[in-house]
């Protein structure tokens, strides 16, 4: 099985992948997108706040977008997870799980980002469709209605005061944070209540069960997952990681090129939290840096 030579190979088709390979495919650059299939966003219904596309299903704006980008000559679409890849001579070779390989100059890792919930009954069932992460994507459907936020830890607080902007609010500490004084103070001042009894299971819509019997039906309960990178690739590599209050991502520069010299990264895997809009934006940045990088040679990343 011979190698394949491209000029970059983009890991990852999603929103930043595709951002990416689309700056790279109007230069005439040849370009390998290998794309695993996995969605974040694919538990939710539809995807809000991309402008021009707010409230369309998230699979249908991947798909125009990959429709868009294989109408360029230049560009190869892989099914199929990239499993390894290392520097060889002047690039780097990927091999895939089928156990083809592809050989580039630059890489983009657009791998994502997996989600882990804390383990109480119901909760990953109704991820997506009534228990939330981002309330900008999310909160206004629920109409001013009854929200929940599940504590994970202390950056849940900040959690709890941005949501009364979309509903009436209790902030449910299930034993995972305890706000000071003047936390607590400001809560008050939003109108958020403090549930301290500990959940026990989630059902119906969103109905919150806890530990004394006692249950409170919501209309949307929003949660900050632990974070884990989808892909070991951007570690394998070498590339330094950023530990951020949901967990560890690829570390950039402004032009998205990781520590690793001919890496680039984007979209949630290379960001604190991420939504559509910002996946593309960081997408466009790394196509762009990356196309740059070819003509004017390897900037060393700050």
């Amino acid at each position: 099985m011979g190698i394949d030579e491209f000029d970059v190979i983009v890991i990852g088709g999603s929103y930043a992948g595709l951002s990416a390979a689309t700056q790279l495919a109007r230069a005439r650059r040849r370009v390998l997108v290998i794309d695993a299939g996995q969605r974040r966003n694919r538990y939710a219904s539809h995807s809000h706040g991309f402008l021009g596309q707010d409230g369309r299903e998230g699979a249908a704006i991947a798909a125009d977008g990959r429709a868009q980008l294989m109408k360029y000559p230049t560009v190869t679409w892989r099914e199929g997870l990239a499993t390894q890849a290392v520097q060889h001579d002047d690039g780097f070779r990927v091999m895939l799980s089928d156990g083809s390989v592809a050989q580039a100059q630059r890489l983009v890792l657009a791998t994502g980002m997996a989600d882990e919930l804390p383990s109480i009954p119901g909760l990953a069932e109704r991820w997506g469709s009534s228990v939330f992460h981002c309330p900008y994507c999310h909160g206004y459907e629920l109409n001013q209605g009854r929200i929940g936020v599940l504590a994970t830890g202390p950056h849940s607080w900040h959690h709890a005061m941005m949501l009364p902007d979309w509903g009436q609010v209790t902030f449910f500490l299930n034993g995972a944070f305890e706000p000071d004084e003047e936390q607590l103070a400001k809560l008050a001042a939003r109108g958020v209540t403090i549930e301290r009894t500990r959940v026990q299971a989630v059902s119906g819509t969103a109905t919150v069960t806890l530990t004394d019997g006692r249950a409170l039906a919501l209309d949307g309960l929003f949660v900050l997952s632990r974070l884990h990178s989808a892909s070991p690739l951007g570690e394998l590599l070498g590339c330094e990681m950023e530990d951020g209050p949901m967990g560890r991502f690829l570390r950039t520069d402004m032009m998205k090129a990781t520590s690793v010299a001919g890496v680039y990264a984007c979209g949630d895997a290379a960001r604190m939290a991420g939504s559509v809009a910002f996946a593309v934006a960081d997408g466009a940045m790394a196509g762009v840096a990356a196309h740059q990088s070819l003509v004017f040679g390897l900037p060393v990343a700050a």
